[in-house]
């Protein structure tokens, strides 16, 4: 009988160790399925993967086949629905997820209204959103798109409503608001435009040649004549005595000009 009853033990330890595997993949659903490469179990009998849950619950997907799908649609699961897939496996194999990028969040939103107003706040309302992705604000300036700030998405598929403080530059202002979701992919809003009263600041080299000041606070880069960032900033004063002899690009306000450091 204690010979039995061994047995019996080693068996039930045996079969729980053979049933031990667990992958899971978390996300967002994005309104695609999952895939899965199955395969055989490692004693060649059977296949790999012997249940599926979703948030919890038995899929009904057949897995007993060297490759299946998890499909999302089946549990009236709707896109932007936070998804947990626990992809149970015997112990002596490992299936693999082919498209686990297919729950990371993608730039989807839509706009629903962007204005700025008089203060230069920028407003946006949004849909569509199928995962937490921030908003990055960019101005256009230096005939470029520079970002400014950054703003956390809400992620909802419903309404989501934002704003940010800009800083202005004198004249035509231009902004907008652009997410980056997997794989580098990005989307951006149409832009809006603030036309401000202040007026263009000026600028003088002080007489050691150390430093540039500004006659308002303002943002500004300086390249050199490679095109290279060397100086980037905000304020009334850029500091110039570490840069070596030469000459220098100087984009401030919305102005882009040139000064020879001697």
């Amino acid at each position: 009988m204690k010979k039995l009853l061994l047995l019996s033990s080693l068996f039930l330890i045996s079969f729980g160790n053979a049933f031990s595997g667990i992958i899971v993949v978390e996300g967002k659903y994005q309104d695609k399925n999952l895939y899965v490469q199955n395969g055989y179990a490692g004693n060649g009998v059977g296949f790999c993967t012997y249940e599926v849950t979703i948030n919890g619950k038995v899929s009904t997907d057949e897995v007993n086949s060297s490759a299946f799908e998890i499909d999302f649609p089946a549990f009236s699961i709707r896109p932007g629905t936070p998804v947990v897939v626990e992809i149970r496996h015997k112990d002596d194999c490992s299936p693999k997820v082919l498209n686990p990028e297919a729950l990371k969040p993608k730039a989807t939103f839509e706009v629903i209204n962007i204005n700025i107003d008089k203060n230069g706040i920028l407003n946006w309302s949004t849909k569509n959103e199928m995962g937490s992705l921030p908003y990055v604000v960019e101005q256009f300036r230096w005939n470029k798109w520079i970002p400014v700030g950054e703003v956390k998405g809400g992620g909802s598929m419903e309404n989501n409503t934002y704003s940010f403080k800009t800083t202005t530059h004198s004249g035509e202002n231009k902004f907008r608001v652009k997410q980056i979701g997997y794989g580098d992919l990005s989307k951006a809003s149409n832009n809006v435009t603030f036309i401000s009263a202040t007026g263009q600041p000026t600028y003088s080299m002080t007489k050691n040649a150390d430093a540039i000041e500004f006659s308002a606070e303002t943002m500004y880069e300086v390249f050199d004549e490679y095109g290279n960032v060397i100086k980037r900033g905000f304020g009334n004063k850029l500091d110039i005595a570490n840069i070596s002899k030469g000459n220098y690009y100087l984009c401030y306000d919305n102005i882009m000009t040139d000064f020879k450091k001697k």
